[in-house]
C-alpha cells in the first residue's frame, strides 16, 4: 500500500474489533453502571471497557498491577496472534512465568483503553440503543475520562488500590493520571517515555496525522464504519501511521537499517517499510478511534486546574521510577527529567539504552523488566 495507490478492496472500512463478528480471545468486558461524566461537559452512555487479566487476584487484593497500553495497543500485552487477537502480546517478555510480572505473584489487568477500538467503547462502538456505530458523534475524551473508566474497572474487579501502575508514551500519560488524581489508590508507579503535558511539537505532529485522516474523501464526518470494504479513511489512516513510524524511532536508526537502498519497484527500502506498517495498521485499527486518542493525548496536562505543573506532581505518594530512551525524538529526556524531578518520590532519571528511538520502551523489555523488578523488589 502506497500513499497515492488506491486502498485495497480487501480492506475493510475499518480494523475495529466488532461483538458478534470477530472472536473475544481472551477478552472480558465490564459495563458502566451510569454514564460516564466526561471532563469537557455532558457525559457518556453505555461505557464498556475490554480488559485480559493474568494470575489471580491475592485475597486481600494486594497483587494487583494495571498495564497501560500506548496509541495503537490493546489489551493483548502477552500471548500469541490468534482468534479474535491479529497481533500477538505487545508486551510478551514483560508478561509470564519467569518474567517480570509474573502470574504466580500478580494479577496483572490490562484494558483497553476508552476511546479504542479492540472492545472498549469507542467511535466504532454501536450506540446504547442499538443502532449505528457512534461514528463522527463520539464525544472529546481527555486522559481524566479514561483513567474514570478504568477506576470503575478497578471497582468491578474488586480493586482498591494497584501494587503497580505501569505504562509508556500515551500508557505513560495515564499512569501519571491515575497517581495524581486518585493517588491513594496507586502503591508504586512506572512511567515510560512519557511528559507531564503534550508539547508544541508533538501537538503538531499529532494535528497532521489528525488532518491526514480527515482529508481522506472516505473519512465521510467520521461516520464511515457501514461502509463496504475498500471504501473508509485507509489511506489517511495510513498516512497518519508513515509519519507516525518516522518518529517512533531514531534517524540514525533508519540510515542503518535503511540508507538510499533502492527496490527493483522504484521505492527506496525505507519507503517500503513504511509501507508495509501502514498496511499493517489499516488492517486491525480504526481510523476514529485514532483521531480520538490522539486528541486525548494533545489534551494531556496534569497541570490543568491543578495550579501549575509543580502543585500536581507533588500530589503523587506512590514509590515512582521515570525511565526515558535515551534515542527518543518524540518524547525527549527533557521531558521524564522534569517528571523525575517533581515527583517527591522520584530518585533520580533513569535512562533505558536503545537504539530504536521512542519504541525502545516496547522493544528493550529485558532493561523495563529490570526496572519492574526494581519497584516490587523481585
Amino acid at each position: 500500500m502506497t500513499a497515492s495507490a488506491p486502498p485495497s478492496p480487501l480492506l475493510p472500512a475499518s480494523g475495529a474489533w466488532r461483538e458478534g463478528v470477530t472472536p473475544p480471545g481472551r477478552r472480558r468486558w465490564v459495563a458502566a453502571r451510569k454514564p460516564l461524566p466526561l471532563e469537557s461537559g455532558g457525559e457518556l452512555p453505555g461505557v464498556k471497557l475490554a480488559f485480559e487479566t493474568w494470575g489471580r487476584l491475592a485475597p486481600d487484593g494486594s497483587n494487583a498491577v494495571l498495564v497501560l497500553h500506548a496509541l495503537t495497543g490493546d489489551s493483548h500485552v502477552a500471548g500469541p496472534a490468534g482468534p479474535g487477537h491479529p497481533t500477538p502480546g505487545w508486551w510478551d517478555g514483560l508478561v509470564g512465568p519467569g518474567r517480570a510480572l509474573d502470574p504466580d505473584r500478580w494479577f496483572v489487568v490490562a484494558p483497553n483503553v476508552l476511546g479504542g477500538c479492540q472492545g472498549s467503547t469507542g467511535p466504532a462502538s454501536p450506540r446504547p440503543d442499538g443502532g449505528r456505530p457512534w461514528g463522527g458523534a463520539f464525544p472529546r475524551l481527555t486522559q481524566r475520562d479514561q483513567v474514570a473508566a478504568e477506576a470503575e474497572l478497578a471497582d468491578a474487579l474488586g480493586i482498591g488500590a494497584w501494587a503497580l501502575v505501569i505504562g509508556g508514551s500515551m500508557g505513560g500519560m495515564r499512569a501519571l493520571e491515575w497517581a495524581v488524581s486518585l493517588p491513594h489508590r496507586v502503591r508504586s508507579l512506572l512511567l515510560l517515555a512519557c511528559p507531564a503535558a503534550a508539547s508544541a511539537e508533538q501537538i503538531a505532529w499529532a494535528r497532521i496525522q489528525v488532518g491526514a485522516i480527515r482529508a481522506d474523501p472516505g473519512w465521510r464526518g467520521g461516520d464511515y464504519h457501514d461502509a463496504p470494504p475498500g471504501q473508509g479513511p485507509h489511506t489517511g489512516l495510513g498516512l497518519a501511521r508513515r509519519l507516525a513510524q518516522v518518529t517512533y524511532r531514531a534517524e540514525a536508526e533508519l540510515q542503518a537499517r535503511f540508507g538510499r537502498s533502492p527496490r527493483g519497484d522504484g521505492r527506496f527500502e525505507v519507503e517500503s517499510y513504511l509501507d508495509h506498517h501502514a498496511e499493517k495498521l489499516v488492517r486491525r485499527f480504526d481510523a476514529g478511534s485514532y483521531v480520538t486518542l490522539t486528541e486525548a493525548m494533545n489534551a494531556h496536562d496534569v497541570a490543568r486546574g491543578r495550579g501549575g505543573t509543580a502543585a500536581a506532581l507533588r500530589r503523587v505518594t506512590a514509590r515512582t521510577l521515570v525511565a526515558g530512551i535515551d534515542s527518543d525524538r518524540l518524547y525527549p529526556l527533557s521531558q521524564q527529567a522534569e517528571l523525575a524531578n517533581g515527583i517527591p518520590s522520584a530518585d533520580r532519571l533513569r535512562v533505558v539504552e536503545s537504539p530504536h528511538g521512542h519504541d525502545g520502551f516496547l522493544i528493550e523489555t529485558d532493561q523495563v523488566a529490570a526496572l519492574v523488578r526494581e519497584l516490587t523488589g523481585d
